[in-house]
């Protein structure tokens, strides 16, 4: 019996549990997120420490911050995030054509959030918003900036793993990459409802 197929020649219900070596990677990947989830916390701490920190003549979050692009941005992550819920159930289904369009979709969604947080970067050092332009800006590049990176090694990590998914198929072993690439992205937009809601909205209420 080969890692490929079991004895019926169809894959379990749900592959990423199937072999131990799938288990232990979710399981490591949940302790992984644990410590991203500290390394988070921390950054928070530090921009609610430093968000009143602007500076003389410095713009404030209350001047910069446009709502309506935040809130694009926010839909079409949290719309990534239902998408790679989708990605898992056809996953499940084994139904890789539907497994790949769906990551596929994710993705796209993902770039389409980043462009965004690109052109708001570069609209806010426009305004004289830079990085050490004060304590508050230092803390909110940090903070968005590190959230951002993680979208971007997302959507690579994703992307890479569609390519193995074409090459190779559904199997026991791509299942587990696949589904902890999923929590990987879920994680990521769980930290970006707390931007959110810290960093824009209590931002623009001041």
């Amino acid at each position: 019996m080969s890692a490929h197929s079991h004895a019926d020649g169809k894959l379990p219900h749900e592959p990423e549990k199937a072999t131990l070596e799938g288990r232990n990677k979710v399981l490591g990947f949940w302790l992984f997120l644990g410590g991203e989830t500290v390394l988070f916390g921390t950054l928070f701490s530090a921009f609610l420490a430093l968000r009143h920190q602007v500076g003389e003549g410095n713009p404030t979050g209350q001047e910069l911050f446009q709502l309506p692009l935040v809130a694009l941005a926010t839909f079409l992550l949290l719309t990534s995030s239902l998408t790679s819920v989708f990605a898992i159930q056809a996953m499940h289904r084994q139904q890789t054509k539907q497994l790949i369009s769906w990551l596929v979709i994710t993705v796209l969604l993902g770039l389409g959030f980043l462009i965004l947080e690109i052109y708001e970067f570069y609209h806010y050092v426009h305004e004289g918003h830079g990085f050490t332009t004060s304590a508050f800006s230092s803390s909110f590049y940090t903070l968005v900036g590190f959230h951002g990176a993680h979208v971007l090694f997302g959507i690579c990590w994703i992307s890479l793993l569609i390519g193995q998914l074409m090459k190779k198929g559904l199997t026991v072993i791509t299942a587990p990459k696949v589904y902890v690439s999923a929590m990987y992205w879920h994680f990521i937009d769980v930290v970006w409802v707390f931007i959110f809601t810290v960093v824009y909205l209590m931002g623009k209420v001041g």
